[in-house]
């Protein structure tokens, strides 16, 4: 697995970036050689914020923790990912490395939720600018709004609020 280390407004020493790889090396058993992951470490007014992405292929496991000590986190976001592995245990088991989980079998199974659709909704889909689309999902009282870009020449986008202010825009073709 590849390693990348990013620092926003924080600088980390060499024990906790030792400590970090050595977590994350753990990550190992579930993906194969040619994925990368990527650890971000922040600090914002005394909270200490590791981020973790892992990459393989198509496939794109990230985690976020939040706390008061660095160290803390980088063991958070490590049991989140692998949490998430585990509880998706078996729509996951084609593309992650082969044998990936019989140490984990070891563990006690987290219950898998199945993907359940609770409301289906069709509607035309209209082809506008970035900013009458957020007129649209401002009136609407929406978290999200899905549209043409006219601005793009007609792709999808989806236009959503971010949660720390402003607005996001994804786009596809």
């Amino acid at each position: 697995m590849k390693f990348t280390i990013v620092e926003r407004k924080t600088k980390i020493s060499d024990d906790l970036r030792n400590y970090a790889m050595k977590k994350v090396e753990k990550l190992d058993r579930y993906f194969s050689t040619d994925s990368s992951s990527v650890l971000t470490f922040s600090e914002l007014k005394g909270r200490q914020t590791v981020e973790l992405t892992v990459k393989q292929g198509a496939l794109v496991v990230r985690a976020e923790e939040t706390t008061t000590d660095m160290f803390a986190s980088v063991d958070g976001a490590i049991n989140r990912i692998e949490r998430q592995i585990r509880k998706n245990k078996t729509r996951l088991e084609k593309r992650l490395r082969q044998g990936a989980f019989e140490k984990a079998a070891a563990h006690a199974a987290e219950m898998e939720e199945p993907f359940e659709v609770v409301r289906h909704k069709h509607f035309d889909v209209e082809a506008m600018s970035v900013e009458e689309a957020i007129l649209q999902m401002n009136l609407l009282d929406h978290q999200f709004f899905f549209f043409k870009n006219a601005d793009e020449g007609g792709g999808y986008a989806v236009l959503y609020k971010r949660a720390n202010g402003g607005y996001g825009l994804i786009e596809g073709d």
